[in-house]
């Protein structure tokens, strides 16, 4: 199930997963989280090939959906483990009101309020075949330029967020790199 929200994110009742997402996707919950490592390092992954929408797109470390009533947190520690078989700590709410709205190649329509996270990886990786087809440890500034020279290659929500993430993401890298 995902929680569906009215223009201002606030929850206004919930559908199942399956059935929401279609021509015309209602707004819902939603939310993607990027990782750095202990070295200030971005994770970025390549979408699964057999994912619904944007497959073999890259983006951020993941995203997903909370379940009515669970906490944003808790679902993004979840998704972290059940995608990238990924424990992770220092979780912080960035980005509290991104929404977009797209539609992937196949027809299908994201319309999703996705607060945008940022995470500490605190384990191995470990992804899920289905979940990830790569993945690659990169520098923010790497990935910013990627993102604006070849936009069509990443997914939408990425970079639709990340010019405004990018000052966050920088100063948590660096302090990152300080304390290695």
């Amino acid at each position: 199930m995902v929680v569906l929200v009215d223009s201002d994110g606030s929850p206004v009742g919930a559908q199942s997963k399956a059935s929401v997402h279609g021509a015309t996707t209602p707004r819902h919950l939603a939310f993607s989280c990027h990782v750095l490592d202990s070295n200030g390092r971005l994770l970025v992954t390549r979408r699964a090939l057999g994912k619904r929408t944007w497959p073999g797109v890259w983006t951020n470390a993941f995203c997903g959906h909370p379940g009515p009533g669970e906490d944003l947190h808790d679902a993004v520690r979840r998704r972290a483990e059940f995608e990238l078989g990924l424990a992770i700590d220092s979780i912080v709410c960035a980005l509290p009101d991104f929404s977009y709205s797209a539609r992937d190649a196949s027809g299908i329509e994201e319309n999703e309020h996705c607060p945008v996270f940022i995470a500490t990886a605190v384990s191995p990786l470990s992804p899920n075949p289905d979940e990830v087809a790569e993945l690659r440890w990169t520098s923010v500034s790497s990935l910013s330029i990627a993102t604006t020279a070849v936009p069509w290659a990443f997914s939408p929500w990425l970079t639709a967020h990340f010019p405004e993430l990018l000052p966050y993401l920088s100063r948590i890298a660096t302090e990152s790199r300080r304390h290695a």
